[in-house]
Protein backbone atom coordinates (compact mmCIF):
# COMPACT_ATOMS: atom_id res chain seq x y z
CA UNK A 1 0.00 0.00 0.00
CA UNK A 2 1.31 3.55 -1.03
CA UNK A 3 1.94 5.95 1.59
CA UNK A 4 -0.44 9.32 0.81
CA UNK A 5 1.77 12.32 -0.35
CA UNK A 6 1.31 15.10 2.85
CA UNK A 7 0.93 17.34 0.45
CA UNK A 8 -2.25 16.52 -0.25
CA UNK A 9 -3.23 16.99 3.28
CA UNK A 10 -1.64 20.59 2.60
CA UNK A 11 -3.96 21.41 0.11
CA UNK A 12 -1.53 20.71 -3.22
CA UNK A 13 -4.22 20.43 -5.43
CA UNK A 14 -4.38 19.29 -9.64
CA UNK A 15 -4.48 23.47 -10.08
CA UNK A 16 -1.66 23.48 -7.87
CA UNK A 17 0.41 20.44 -9.82
CA UNK A 18 -0.59 21.94 -13.10
CA UNK A 19 1.04 25.31 -12.63
CA UNK A 20 3.94 24.35 -11.04
CA UNK A 21 4.04 21.39 -14.11
CA UNK A 22 4.30 24.71 -16.49
CA UNK A 23 6.70 26.69 -14.25
CA UNK A 24 9.62 23.70 -14.30
CA UNK A 25 8.87 20.38 -13.97
CA UNK A 26 11.76 19.09 -12.81
CA UNK A 27 11.89 20.99 -9.45
CA UNK A 28 9.63 19.89 -6.75
CA UNK A 29 6.84 21.31 -5.42
CA UNK A 30 6.46 22.29 -1.75
CA UNK A 31 4.78 24.31 0.69
CA UNK A 32 6.00 27.08 3.09
CA UNK A 33 5.61 26.45 6.80
CA UNK A 34 7.75 29.34 8.15
CA UNK A 35 9.65 32.01 6.84
CA UNK A 36 12.37 33.43 9.45
CA UNK A 37 15.37 35.51 8.97
CA UNK A 38 15.92 34.26 4.91
CA UNK A 39 15.43 30.87 5.76
CA UNK A 40 12.16 29.25 4.79
CA UNK A 41 10.93 26.09 6.26
CA UNK A 42 8.88 24.08 3.49
CA UNK A 43 7.24 20.72 3.54
CA UNK A 44 7.89 18.50 0.53
CA UNK A 45 6.70 15.13 -0.83
CA UNK A 46 9.79 13.94 1.43
CA UNK A 47 9.73 15.93 4.85
CA UNK A 48 10.46 19.03 6.05
CA UNK A 49 14.05 20.81 4.57
CA UNK A 50 15.07 24.11 5.22
CA UNK A 51 16.35 26.44 2.39
CA UNK A 52 16.94 29.83 1.21
CA UNK A 53 15.61 31.55 -1.67
CA UNK A 54 17.73 31.51 -4.81
CA UNK A 55 19.64 34.19 -5.78
CA UNK A 56 17.69 34.99 -9.09
CA UNK A 57 14.50 35.33 -7.35
CA UNK A 58 15.62 37.62 -4.87
CA UNK A 59 16.71 39.67 -7.57
CA UNK A 60 13.73 39.20 -9.74
CA UNK A 61 11.15 39.13 -7.18
CA UNK A 62 8.73 42.25 -7.23
CA UNK A 63 7.50 43.96 -3.95
CA UNK A 64 5.91 41.19 -1.65
CA UNK A 65 6.85 38.49 -4.00
CA UNK A 66 9.28 36.82 -1.81
CA UNK A 67 8.25 33.76 -0.26
CA UNK A 68 5.99 33.63 3.38
CA UNK A 69 4.46 31.29 5.03
CA UNK A 70 1.45 29.10 3.18
CA UNK A 71 2.94 29.87 -0.25
CA UNK A 72 3.35 26.75 -2.71
CA UNK A 73 6.84 27.01 -3.67
CA UNK A 74 9.01 25.10 -6.68
CA UNK A 75 12.71 23.68 -4.83
CA UNK A 76 15.53 23.80 -6.96
CA UNK A 77 19.13 23.63 -6.15
CA UNK A 78 21.47 20.13 -5.20
CA UNK A 79 21.62 17.75 -2.23
CA UNK A 80 24.07 19.93 -0.68
CA UNK A 81 22.02 23.12 -0.93
CA UNK A 82 18.15 23.12 -1.72
CA UNK A 83 16.81 26.66 -3.31
CA UNK A 84 13.77 28.31 -3.47
CA UNK A 85 13.53 28.77 -7.72
CA UNK A 86 9.99 29.68 -8.05
CA UNK A 87 6.88 31.12 -5.58
CA UNK A 88 3.81 29.40 -7.50
CA UNK A 89 0.89 32.00 -8.33
CA UNK A 90 -0.67 32.93 -5.32
CA UNK A 91 -4.88 32.47 -4.82
CA UNK A 92 -5.16 35.15 -1.64
CA UNK A 93 -2.56 37.17 0.01
CA UNK A 94 -2.91 39.08 2.94
CA UNK A 95 -0.99 42.31 3.09
CA UNK A 96 -0.33 45.36 5.05
CA UNK A 97 1.35 48.35 4.97
CA UNK A 98 4.81 47.66 5.97
CA UNK A 99 5.16 49.32 9.46
CA UNK A 100 9.19 49.48 9.25
CA UNK A 101 9.22 50.54 5.37
CA UNK A 102 7.32 53.72 3.57
CA UNK A 103 5.31 52.50 0.57
CA UNK A 104 6.53 48.87 1.04
CA UNK A 105 4.11 46.60 1.40
CA UNK A 106 4.62 43.00 3.58
CA UNK A 107 2.64 40.01 3.21
CA UNK A 108 1.40 38.16 6.26
CA UNK A 109 0.00 35.10 4.68
CA UNK A 110 -0.34 33.15 1.59
CA UNK A 111 -3.21 30.85 -0.05
CA UNK A 112 -6.19 31.35 3.28
CA UNK A 113 -9.08 30.20 2.99
CA UNK A 114 -10.72 31.77 6.09
CA UNK A 115 -8.99 34.28 8.35
CA UNK A 116 -10.26 34.60 11.68
CA UNK A 117 -10.09 38.27 13.13
CA UNK A 118 -9.83 37.82 16.84
CA UNK A 119 -10.47 40.15 19.63
CA UNK A 120 -11.06 39.53 23.29
CA UNK A 121 -14.39 40.13 24.83
CA UNK A 122 -12.21 41.34 28.52
CA UNK A 123 -12.37 44.67 27.41
CA UNK A 124 -14.80 46.70 24.92
CA UNK A 125 -14.57 45.61 21.12
CA UNK A 126 -12.39 48.10 19.05
CA UNK A 127 -15.13 48.73 16.05
CA UNK A 128 -12.19 51.17 14.33
CA UNK A 129 -9.72 48.05 14.09
CA UNK A 130 -12.28 45.67 13.09
CA UNK A 131 -13.55 47.60 10.54
CA UNK A 132 -9.78 48.06 9.67
CA UNK A 133 -8.87 44.46 9.82
CA UNK A 134 -11.94 43.69 7.45
CA UNK A 135 -10.64 45.77 4.93
CA UNK A 136 -7.48 44.12 5.04
CA UNK A 137 -8.95 41.08 4.92
CA UNK A 138 -11.77 41.14 1.89
CA UNK A 139 -9.02 42.71 0.15
CA UNK A 140 -6.55 39.61 0.26
CA UNK A 141 -9.53 37.10 -1.49
CA UNK A 142 -10.38 35.16 1.83
CA UNK A 143 -13.67 34.71 3.98
CA UNK A 144 -13.12 37.46 7.04
CA UNK A 145 -15.16 35.61 10.35
CA UNK A 146 -14.46 37.97 13.50
CA UNK A 147 -14.16 35.94 16.44
CA UNK A 148 -14.87 37.42 20.04
CA UNK A 149 -12.23 35.59 22.45
CA UNK A 150 -12.19 35.13 26.27
CA UNK A 151 -16.26 35.26 26.24
CA UNK A 152 -16.35 34.27 29.74
CA UNK A 153 -14.63 37.61 30.54
CA UNK A 154 -17.77 39.75 29.02
CA UNK A 155 -20.15 40.82 31.15
CA UNK A 156 -22.70 40.75 28.28
CA UNK A 157 -21.99 38.35 25.46
CA UNK A 158 -25.21 38.80 23.18
CA UNK A 159 -24.99 42.16 23.59
CA UNK A 160 -21.21 42.43 22.16
CA UNK A 161 -22.07 40.42 19.41
CA UNK A 162 -24.62 42.42 18.08
CA UNK A 163 -22.45 45.51 18.55
CA UNK A 164 -19.43 44.24 16.50
CA UNK A 165 -21.99 42.63 14.25
CA UNK A 166 -23.35 46.47 13.53
CA UNK A 167 -19.78 47.27 12.05
CA UNK A 168 -18.98 43.90 10.42
CA UNK A 169 -22.01 43.34 7.52
CA UNK A 170 -22.01 40.17 5.61
CA UNK A 171 -19.40 39.03 8.12
CA UNK A 172 -20.50 35.80 10.86
CA UNK A 173 -19.25 37.20 14.13
CA UNK A 174 -18.88 34.42 16.80
CA UNK A 175 -17.94 34.35 20.80
CA UNK A 176 -15.53 32.12 22.23
CA UNK A 177 -13.73 30.89 25.43
CA UNK A 178 -10.94 28.47 25.77
CA UNK A 179 -11.28 28.35 29.03
CA UNK A 180 -15.22 27.19 28.82
CA UNK A 181 -14.70 25.62 25.96
CA UNK A 182 -17.54 26.84 24.01
CA UNK A 183 -17.83 28.34 20.61
CA UNK A 184 -15.06 26.06 19.30
CA UNK A 185 -17.37 23.98 17.25
CA UNK A 186 -18.40 26.69 15.27
CA UNK A 187 -14.94 27.37 14.43
CA UNK A 188 -14.46 24.27 13.28
CA UNK A 189 -16.34 24.17 10.83
CA UNK A 190 -14.12 26.25 9.10
CA UNK A 191 -11.39 23.89 9.36
CA UNK A 192 -12.10 21.41 6.84
CA UNK A 193 -9.27 18.83 5.87
CA UNK A 194 -6.51 20.73 3.56
CA UNK A 195 -8.43 24.38 3.63
CA UNK A 196 -6.39 27.23 5.52
CA UNK A 197 -7.49 29.37 8.39
CA UNK A 198 -5.13 32.45 9.64
CA UNK A 199 -5.58 34.13 12.67
CA UNK A 200 -4.84 38.16 12.87
CA UNK A 201 -5.55 40.27 16.09
CA UNK A 202 -3.97 42.35 18.46
CA UNK A 203 -1.42 40.72 21.13
CA UNK A 204 -2.86 39.44 23.89
CA UNK A 205 -6.09 38.48 22.34
CA UNK A 206 -5.69 34.66 22.55
CA UNK A 207 -5.07 33.43 18.98
CA UNK A 208 -2.41 30.73 20.38
CA UNK A 209 -4.97 29.71 23.44
CA UNK A 210 -7.08 29.25 20.83
CA UNK A 211 -5.28 27.26 18.53
CA UNK A 212 -4.38 24.64 21.27
CA UNK A 213 -7.93 24.35 22.22
CA UNK A 214 -8.41 23.91 18.27
CA UNK A 215 -5.95 20.91 18.49
CA UNK A 216 -6.79 19.52 21.95
CA UNK A 217 -3.03 19.82 23.27
CA UNK A 218 -0.72 22.59 23.20
CA UNK A 219 1.11 23.35 20.36
CA UNK A 220 1.51 26.95 20.29
CA UNK A 221 3.23 28.41 23.47
CA UNK A 222 0.84 30.43 25.95
CA UNK A 223 1.85 32.89 29.14
CA UNK A 224 -0.05 34.13 31.66
CA UNK A 225 -2.90 36.69 31.15
CA UNK A 226 -1.43 40.18 32.83
CA UNK A 227 -4.89 40.95 35.88
CA UNK A 228 -4.38 44.12 35.70
CA UNK A 229 -5.47 44.50 31.69
CA UNK A 230 -6.05 41.12 30.50
CA UNK A 231 -3.51 41.04 28.05
CA UNK A 232 -1.41 37.97 27.37
CA UNK A 233 2.12 38.37 27.03
CA UNK A 234 3.56 38.23 23.29
CA UNK A 235 4.17 34.67 22.29
CA UNK A 236 3.91 33.97 19.12
CA UNK A 237 6.99 35.36 17.55
CA UNK A 238 6.86 33.69 13.75
CA UNK A 239 4.13 33.07 11.56
CA UNK A 240 3.90 29.21 11.35
CA UNK A 241 1.42 27.07 9.70
CA UNK A 242 0.65 24.19 11.76
CA UNK A 243 -2.46 21.08 10.52
CA UNK A 244 -4.74 20.05 13.47
CA UNK A 245 -5.45 16.60 14.29
CA UNK A 246 -8.73 17.22 12.08
CA UNK A 247 -6.59 18.00 8.89
CA UNK A 248 -7.73 21.34 8.64
CA UNK A 249 -4.64 23.90 8.77
CA UNK A 250 -3.83 26.99 10.66
CA UNK A 251 -1.36 29.64 10.26
CA UNK A 252 -0.76 31.38 14.06
CA UNK A 253 -0.19 34.87 13.65
CA UNK A 254 2.50 37.65 15.82
CA UNK A 255 0.31 40.03 17.50
CA UNK A 256 -0.79 43.10 14.85
CA UNK A 257 0.30 46.41 16.29
CA UNK A 258 -0.52 48.26 13.19
CA UNK A 259 -2.45 47.50 10.70
CA UNK A 260 -1.86 49.68 7.93
CA UNK A 261 -3.94 50.21 4.81
CA UNK A 262 -1.94 49.45 1.54
CA UNK A 263 -4.46 49.52 -2.00
CA UNK A 264 -7.18 48.78 -0.35
CA UNK A 265 -10.00 50.40 -1.99
CA UNK A 266 -11.83 47.26 -3.08
CA UNK A 267 -11.53 45.79 0.45
CA UNK A 268 -12.80 49.14 1.64
CA UNK A 269 -15.83 48.78 -0.13
CA UNK A 270 -16.81 45.04 0.88
CA UNK A 271 -15.90 46.07 4.81
CA UNK A 272 -18.48 49.08 4.41
CA UNK A 273 -20.80 47.55 2.74
CA UNK A 274 -23.77 49.73 4.38
CA UNK A 275 -21.81 52.54 3.08
CA UNK A 276 -21.32 51.84 -0.80
CA UNK A 277 -25.30 50.92 -0.87
CA UNK A 278 -26.32 53.93 0.48
CA UNK A 279 -24.10 55.75 -1.60
CA UNK A 280 -25.92 54.96 -4.67
CA UNK A 281 -28.34 57.30 -4.11
CA UNK A 282 -25.55 59.97 -3.84
CA UNK A 283 -25.84 62.92 -6.41
CA UNK A 284 -22.28 62.41 -7.90
CA UNK A 285 -20.81 59.17 -8.77
CA UNK A 286 -17.69 59.96 -7.25
CA UNK A 287 -19.11 61.44 -4.25
CA UNK A 288 -16.28 61.36 -1.14
CA UNK A 289 -19.30 61.68 1.18
CA UNK A 290 -17.66 64.20 2.84
CA UNK A 291 -19.69 67.81 2.00
CA UNK A 292 -20.86 67.25 -1.34
CA UNK A 293 -24.40 68.21 -2.16
CA UNK A 294 -26.77 65.82 -2.65
CA UNK A 295 -24.79 62.90 -0.31
CA UNK A 296 -27.01 60.16 0.50
CA UNK A 297 -24.45 59.05 3.16
CA UNK A 298 -24.28 62.19 5.03
CA UNK A 299 -27.99 62.16 4.91
CA UNK A 300 -28.51 58.88 6.87
CA UNK A 301 -25.93 60.00 9.22
CA UNK A 302 -28.28 62.97 9.77
CA UNK A 303 -31.41 60.93 9.72
CA UNK A 304 -29.82 58.46 12.85
CA UNK A 305 -29.67 55.52 10.25
CA UNK A 306 -26.03 55.32 9.40
CA UNK A 307 -23.68 56.20 12.92
CA UNK A 308 -21.45 58.78 12.39
CA UNK A 309 -18.82 56.62 13.71
CA UNK A 310 -18.62 54.30 10.60
CA UNK A 311 -18.29 57.35 8.25
CA UNK A 312 -15.69 59.02 10.01
CA UNK A 313 -13.60 55.44 9.71
CA UNK A 314 -14.27 54.93 6.39
CA UNK A 315 -12.90 58.62 5.24
CA UNK A 316 -10.11 57.82 7.20
CA UNK A 317 -9.35 54.22 5.57
CA UNK A 318 -9.80 55.93 2.31
CA UNK A 319 -7.45 59.29 2.97
CA UNK A 320 -4.83 56.61 4.03
CA UNK A 321 -5.14 54.20 1.27
CA UNK A 322 -5.05 57.16 -1.64
CA UNK A 323 -2.07 58.64 0.69
CA UNK A 324 -0.23 55.24 0.05
CA UNK A 325 -1.15 54.70 -3.32
CA UNK A 326 0.24 58.37 -4.23
CA UNK A 327 3.34 57.06 -1.82
CA UNK A 328 4.06 53.95 -4.25
CA UNK A 329 3.19 55.55 -7.55
CA UNK A 330 6.15 57.71 -6.47
CA UNK A 331 8.56 55.15 -5.23
CA UNK A 332 7.92 53.34 -8.54
CA UNK A 333 8.72 56.65 -10.61
CA UNK A 334 11.89 56.68 -8.53
CA UNK A 335 12.99 53.45 -9.60
CA UNK A 336 12.01 53.50 -12.54
CA UNK A 337 14.32 56.64 -13.05
CA UNK A 338 17.18 54.81 -11.19
CA UNK A 339 17.03 52.16 -14.07
CA UNK A 340 17.17 54.37 -16.42
CA UNK A 341 20.36 56.27 -15.18
CA UNK A 342 21.47 52.61 -14.92
CA UNK A 343 21.14 51.84 -18.25
CA UNK A 344 22.23 55.45 -19.86
CA UNK A 345 25.86 54.94 -17.65
CA UNK A 346 25.99 51.11 -19.05
CA UNK A 347 25.19 52.34 -22.71
CA UNK A 348 28.28 55.14 -22.34
CA UNK A 349 30.77 53.16 -20.64
CA UNK A 350 30.09 50.59 -24.02
CA UNK A 351 30.96 53.26 -26.41
CA UNK A 352 33.46 55.19 -24.15
CA UNK A 353 35.48 51.71 -24.35
CA UNK A 354 35.36 52.08 -28.19
CA UNK A 355 33.13 48.78 -28.12
CA UNK A 356 30.66 50.35 -30.06
CA UNK A 357 30.05 52.57 -32.92
CA UNK A 358 27.94 55.85 -32.47
CA UNK A 359 26.90 56.59 -36.02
Amino acid sequence: MSTPDPLTGFGFTDGRAAAAAELDPSLAAGRVLRSDRGFVFVLTTNGIVVVKPATRLVKSARDGGMPVVGDWVLLGGDATERLVEHVLPRTTCIVRRDPGRAARLQVLAANVDTVLITHPLSEEPNLARIERELALVWDSGACPVVVLTKADLAEDVSRAIEYVTEAAPGVAVLATSALAGTGLDAIGGYLAPGSTVALIGPSGSGKSTLVNALAGEDIRETREVRVSDHRGRHTTVSRELIQLPGGGLVIDTPGLRAVGMWDSADGIDYAFSDIAEIAAGCRFRDCRHDGEPGCAVEAAVSDGALASRRLENYRELRAEARHVGEQADLRARLERKREDKKLSRAIKRYFDEGRGSRT
